[in-house]
C-alpha cells in the first residue's frame, strides 16, 4: 500500500491510508521565539529581576548570576490542497493527510482551492476522521471543479498569509500545477508568498509519471519561486515530504 498511486486506491484502502497518516510525525524545524526562558548558559541574556530575587535568601548578596535565553517554538504549517478536477483521483487521500496534518501537530492551518480559496482549519481539527472530512468536503463548493491557482494564492496572500500566517511558516502546496488564470498572476503571488514564508514546498503527485517535465502554465510559473519540489502520489512520497517538512 505504501508504494500504490493515490489514483488506484479502493474505497477500504483509503480509509487504511488514513490510519497510516495518522502516524506520520510532521514536526518541521522550530524557530526562535521572542519570548524568553530560564537559562544555564553564561553568555545568555542576564536575568537581573530573578537574580536579585534570588540574592534575598542570602542577604541580598547576589552570588549566582542567573541568565536568560530566547526560547523555541514550532513553526506554523501552511497546507493548500488543490481540489480542482485534474487532481480529483488523489484529492481524496490529500484531504486525509491535511485532516492528520491538524489534528497531529500544533500550529497547522489548511487550506483547499479550486476556483475559489477554503479555510479548512476547523472543520478537520475533528478527530473523528469521517466527521472532519464530511464537515470539510460541505464547506468546499467548488469541489473538482476549475483551477484559478493565482486568484486563490491572492487571495490567500491578501488575507492570511502575507498579513502574518505564512511569516516564518512551512508553506505547502498540493497541487499538479493546471490553472485556467494568467501565469503571470500565479507567479507575482508565488513571488510574494516566497518573501515571506521559511520554505515554500510544492507537492505534485504527477512528478513521479515517467519523463514528466513541469510544463502546466501554472507549474512552470511557480517553479523559480519554490524550494523544494516533491512527489505526492503515494504514502511512500508522503513519508518522503514529512522528512522534507522536518529539515531545516
Amino acid at each position: 500500500l505504501r508504494e500504490k498511486d493515490f489514483a488506484e486506491y479502493s474505497d477500504d484502502e483509503l480509509h487504511e491510508s488514513q490510519r497510516l497518516m495518522q502516524q506520520l510525525r510532521l514536526a518541521g524545524p522550530p524557530r526562535t521565539s521572542l519570548r524568553l526562558r530560564n537559562s544555564r548558559r553564561r553568555g545568555s541574556r542576564h536575568d537581573l529581576r530573578r537574580t536579585v530575587r534570588a540574592s534575598i535568601t542570602h542577604g541580598g548578596e547576589p552570588i549566582q548570576l542567573l541568565w536568560r535565553e530566547p526560547g523555541e517554538k514550532l513553526r506554523r504549517l501552511v497546507v493548500l490542497l488543490d481540489i480542482s478536477g485534474s487532481m480529483e483521483p488523489y484529492a481524496r487521500a490529500l484531504l486525509r493527510f491535511m485532516h492528520a496534518a491538524v489534528v497531529g501537530r500544533q500550529r497547522v492551518e489548511a487550506f483547499a482551492f479550486g476556483t475559489r480559496l477554503t479555510r479548512l482549519t476547523k472543520e478537520l481539527a475533528n478527530r473523528n476522521p469521517d466527521k472532519a472530512l464530511q464537515r470539510a468536503s460541505a464547506q468546499v463548493p467548488d469541489w473538482s471543479g476549475g483551477t484559478r491557482l493565482g486568484d486563490s494564492m491572492k487571495k490567500f496572500n491578501d488575507t492570511w498569509g502575507v498579513r502574518g500566517m505564512a511569516r516564518g511558516a512551512i508553506v505547502v502546496i498540493l497541487s499538479d500545477g493546471w490553472d485556467r488564470g494568467e501565469p503571470a498572476v500565479l507567479a507575482e503571488q508565488m513571488k510574494r508568498l516566497q518573501r515571506v514564508a521559511h520554505r515554500v514546498v510544492w507537492v505534485n503527485p504527477l512528478k513521479v509519471t515517467p519523463g514528466y517535465a513541469p510544463l502546466a502554465r501554472g507549474m512552470a510559473a511557480a517553479l523559480p519561486y519554490i524550494d523544494e519540489f516533491v512527489e505526492g502520489h503515494s504514502m511512500a512520497a508522503l513519508e518522503q515530504l514529512t522528512r522534507v517538512i522536518s529539515h531545516d
